[in-house]
């Protein structure tokens, strides 16, 4: 299936709702018999769009799968001194994550996701010109930095929406932005072959595009109250179930990114190669682009905390599971198993958070939130391989569904206290 009828699919399943909601687009008010417009396929323009932004930014994002292969082909590095500038990388995403959500409390949604598009093209090409150790790396500080800083400015934007609207739309852009990613990984390769300097201009010119979009496309959605805006730090700090929800997410996505980080090297010890990895890698984002849509039919209106919950379990289900399979139908199942969980996890995870942010501080909030999968993703492959390393694959598995166990229950723990949360916002 090509991506135009992956993504005619996708508006009408998410489209769906169980609550009866129709997809016409105009309904005759029984009492005056007059026209009144719903949004498009039950979602507003704003997250039509924003699904658009995150597709272009994420398919044109060609630099980054192939960076590692950049830095030692093209630029002689060691691979020692390559993993530091991917590192670097990913330091400038943590940033650009707490960065973009203050950005978008202060000076807007809109404009922080422009200074993101437009730096960031800055930084590629500062990074595709760089040809000495500290300016690569201080590039690839600049480029994280600034990759980043649409997504929590985006995100913030989608939980100005109303609250009916927020778990379907957050879908639609986890949904577009794996597309993307599927997108950029498989052309990557192919463009690579004609030089690497071609990844640099065409990401560059992506970003651009994106940044076009917001331009024509994404209004201002920032609440343009007077009130002066409280500072964030006294606020998170006294906000014991953000705070909560935070820490439990930062343990789930490392327990996920170790799992995938892990999952090459238990499958090479097996004697696997890099043709059967790669296919069940594939597996992973097949499944999400044709698994998300129906997840957000299913479980839009499920308790929250019971969906973070059983997301976390399964995430240490596919942990253990890959720690003890056999054959590549083995590894096909463990993966697919962590796919829900993180299919799970996608549906209510940001309009979980969106509910716990006050308004004035729905940046902030949101970036705190992106910034537990930024250091998830830098965790999970430090521990899962020292694990891996020094224990061996039982005690691998082991700690991964006792930690999934643990998750399970300190997320049900808070599931009443997320409740009245949301409750509270609607």
């Amino acid at each position: 299936m090509d991506s135009i009828e992956n993504i005619r699919f996708s508006r009408s399943l998410i489209a769906r709702s169980v609550d009866g909601m129709t997809v016409s687009t105009a309904r005759v008010d029984a009492g005056t018999g007059n026209h009144t417009r719903r949004p498009p396929f039950g979602l507003p323009a704003l997250a039509w769009t924003l699904g658009a932004v995150h597709l272009v930014a994420r398919a044109g994002a060609f630099v980054q799968p192939m960076l590692v292969l950049y830095l030692t082909q093209e630029q002689g590095m060691a691979p020692t001194a390559a993993g530091a500038v991917v590192a670097a990388v990913g330091i400038g995403d943590f940033g650009s994550q707490l960065l973009g959500g203050w950005l978008g409390d202060r000076v807007g949604r809109r404009q922080t996701m422009l200074l993101g598009f437009l730096g960031t093209s800055i930084a590629l090409a500062a990074l595709g010109s760089a040809d000495t150790t500290p300016v690569i790396w201080a590039a690839a500080v600049g480029y994280g930095l600034t990759a980043g800083l649409f997504r929590p400015a985006g995100s913030a934007a989608v939980a100005d929406l109303p609250p009916e609207q927020r778990v379907r739309a957050y879908s639609l852009l986890y949904w577009a932005a794996n597309l993307g990613y599927a997108i950029a990984a498989t052309a990557a390769g192919v463009l690579a072959s004609r030089g690497y300097g071609l990844l640099f201009w065409l990401n560059a010119v992506a970003m651009l595009a994106a940044a076009l979009i917001v331009v024509a496309a994404v209004p201002e959605t920032r609440s343009t109250s007077s009130h002066p805006r409280r500072a964030l730090l006294p606020a998170l700090l006294g906000d014991r179930l953000m705070v909560t929800m935070a820490l439990i997410h930062v343990a789930y996505f490392t327990l996920l990114m170790q799992a995938f980080a892990t999952l090459p090297l238990l499958m090479t010890a097996q004697g696997h190669g890099p043709a059967t990895y790669g296919a069940v890698l594939a597996l992973n984002g097949l499944a999400i682009v044709i698994l998300q849509p129906l997840a957000a039919v299913v479980l839009a209106h499920r308790d929250r905390g019971t969906v973070l919950a059983t997301s976390m379990l399964l995430a240490g289900l596919g942990g253990g599971l890959a720690t003890v399979a056999q054959g590549s139908a083995g590894y096909a199942a463990a993966v697919l198993i962590l796919t829900l969980a993180q299919v799970g996890m996608a549906v209510q995870f940001g309009a979980t958070f969106a509910d716990l942010a006050p308004p004035d501080l729905r940046g902030g909030y949101m970036g705190i939130a992106s910034s537990t999968w930024s250091l998830g993703i830098t965790l999970g492959p430090v521990v899962g391989t020292a694990l891996l390393e020094d224990t061996g694959r039982f005690w691998l598995g082991a700690t991964a569904l006792s930690t999934g166990l643990l998750l399970f229950l300190a997320q049900q723990a808070v599931a009443g206290s997320l409740r009245e949360r949301q409750a509270g916002r609607s």
